[in-house]
């Protein structure tokens, strides 16, 4: 079982920055890819950022790319999403999930495990 607690979201003007943190229990943080998604009000939840486990790979939405950095630190489970030069576009609430591997996922674990979500509001 794995929980994941999000922080850091809030109210921030256009063209502001917020720092995400998304906190995992667990022995396997280390060893799974982690990505955020977002949901923003009538709209389907979108992935936004995935970073693999070692951190040396990630990949953004390309409406976030060149504003937004996904990071990890394995010592302190916990994943982290920079958001700069943000947009109201990008007001939504934002998830972190833990990305189950396929050889746990045909023996019964879930696609994903979800944290509560964090709010973020960009507006003047």
């Amino acid at each position: 079982q794995v929980q994941l607690v999000e922080s850091g979201g809030g109210l921030v003007q256009p063209g502001g920055s917020l720092r995400l943190s998304c906190a995992a229990s667990g022995s396997t943080f280390s060893s799974w890819a982690m990505s955020w998604y977002r949901q923003a009000p009538g709209k389907e939840r979108e992935l936004v950022a995935t970073i693999t486990s070692t951190g040396s790979i990630t990949n953004y939405a390309d409406s976030v790319k060149g504003r937004f950095t996904i990071s990890r630190d394995n010592a302190k489970n916990t994943v982290y999403l920079q958001m700069n030069s943000l947009k109201p576009e990008d007001t939504a609430v934002y998830y972190c999930s833990a990305d189950v591997p396929p050889w746990l996922v045909v023996v019964g674990f879930p696609d994903n495990y979800w944290g509560q979500g964090t709010q973020v509001t960009v507006s003047s």
